[in-house]
C-alpha cells in the first residue's frame, strides 16, 4: 500500500518561496485568521501545498493593489478566480515569478510552458530573462540550497527554461555583420548551470557575432587546445552555482591561466562578490552590461 506523501513547509520556507516576511504572514494570521498553519502531533507549525497555493494567490492579489483586509473576506474560490484574471499581465514580473514558482512546485509543465510563452511573446526573450527568469532562477537556487524545494523541482524548471532558450536561438536569423567577432562560450569545471551561457549565445547571435559553444564543465586543458584551433577574439563564461561563491576569483584565475584572449564573465556570482581587477577581464554584472558591451563592438 502506497503512503501519501505530504510536503510540509516551515514559515521560513514560505518566506523564501513567496518573498513575504515571516512576521507579515504571522500578522495576517493574527489579525485576519488568514491561512493559519497546521500543527504536527508535537505541536510544530507547518504549511502544506494547499496553504502555499493560497498564500501565492494572496500575494498576487496584494501585488495588484488589493488590501489584505479585503482579501481576508473572500473565499478561497473567489481569490483563485480573481488571480486567474491577472495571469495574463505579462508586464507584472512579480506575478509571473510567483506563477512560475507555483508551476515548479507542482511539476506542471503545461502551466510553466504557457507562462514562458506568454512572457516571451509580450516582452521578448531578453526582457523575460532579465525581469522574470533570472530573479526566478536565483530564488529557486537558494530554496534548493536550503532544502525548501527538492532538487528535482530545480532541475524541472531549469531544463524547461534551457529548452525554450534553445528554441529561441534556433528561431533567430543572424544579421549579416562585417568582420564579426568570434566568441568561445563554455562553463569551467564544477559549473553546471547552462541557462545563462545559452542566453549569452542568444544575445551574441542576435548581434551577428560568431560563436563556438562548448557547454558545461569543460576541462581547462581542452579550452587551451580549442583556443589554438578556433582563435576566438573573446572567451565567455558564466558563474552562477552558489557553492562556487567563495572560490569565484580562484576559478576565474584558473580559467585565465589557460587563455591568451580577453575573458568575459557573467552570472549572478559576478554581481554578488568582489571580482579582482585584471586588464584581460571584463565582469558583466547584468543583462544591461552584456548588451552595452556588445553594442560597443
Amino acid at each position: 500500500m502506497l503512503t501519501t506523501y505530504v510536503k510540509k513547509f516551515s514559515i521560513s520556507d514560505i518566506e523564501g518561496l513567496i518573498s513575504i516576511k515571516a512576521h507579515t504572514i504571522r500578522a495576517w494570521e493574527a489579525r485576519y485568521n488568514l491561512v493559519p498553519p497546521k500543527r504536527t502531533p508535537t505541536n510544530i507549525r507547518f504549511y502544506d501545498e494547499d496553504d502555499l497555493k493560497l498564500l501565492l494567490n494572496i500575494v498576487t492579489l496584494n501585488e495588484k493593489g488589493y488590501k489584505i483586509s479585503r482579501i481576508a473576506k473572500m473565499s478561497k474560490e473567489q481569490i483563485a478566480d480573481l488571480v486567474m484574471q491577472f495571469q495574463s499581465d505579462w508586464n507584472n514580473d512579480t506575478v509571473q515569478v510567483l506563477r512560475l514558482s507555483d508551476a515548479t512546485l507542482h511539476y506542471d509543465e503545461t502551466a510553466f510552458a504557457e507562462i514562458l510563452s506568454g512572457c516571451i511573446e509580450e516582452l521578448g526573450l531578453t526582457k523575460t530573462m532579465d525581469l522574470v527568469l533570472f530573479p526566478f532562477m536565483k530564488k529557486v537556487g537558494m530554496l534548493w540550497q536550503t532544502g525548501a524545494i527538492d532538487p528535482s523541482q530545480e532541475h524541472f524548471a531549469s531544463n524547461l527554461i534551457r529548452d525554450r532558450i534553445i528554441v529561441e536561438i534556433d528561431k533567430l536569423e543572424k544579421p549579416v555583420r562585417e568582420n564579426p567577432k568570434r566568441f568561445l562560450l563554455f562553463l569551467p569545471e564544477a559549473e553546471m548551470h547552462e541557462t545563462g551561457l545559452l542566453f549569452a549565445r542568444y544575445l551574441l547571435k542576435s548581434c551577428g557575432m560568431d560563436t563556438l559553444y562548448l557547454g558545461q564543465e569543460i576541462p581547462y586543458t581542452d579550452v587551451k587546445k580549442v583556443i589554438v584551433t578556433y582563435k576566438p577574439d573573446y572567451a565567455f563564461i558564466v558563474l552562477t552555482s552558489l557553492n562556487l561563491g567563495k572560490d569565484v576569483n580562484k576559478i576565474i584565475g584558473k580559467v585565465m591561466e589557460h587563455l591568451d584572449v580577453p575573458l568575459l564573465v557573467a552570472g549572478s556570482l559576478i554581481s554578488e562578490f568582489d571580482i579582482l581587477v585584471h586588464n584581460q577581464l571584463t565582469p558583466l554584472k547584468n543583462v544591461c552590461d552584456i548588451t552595452d558591451f556588445l553594442e560597443e563592438l
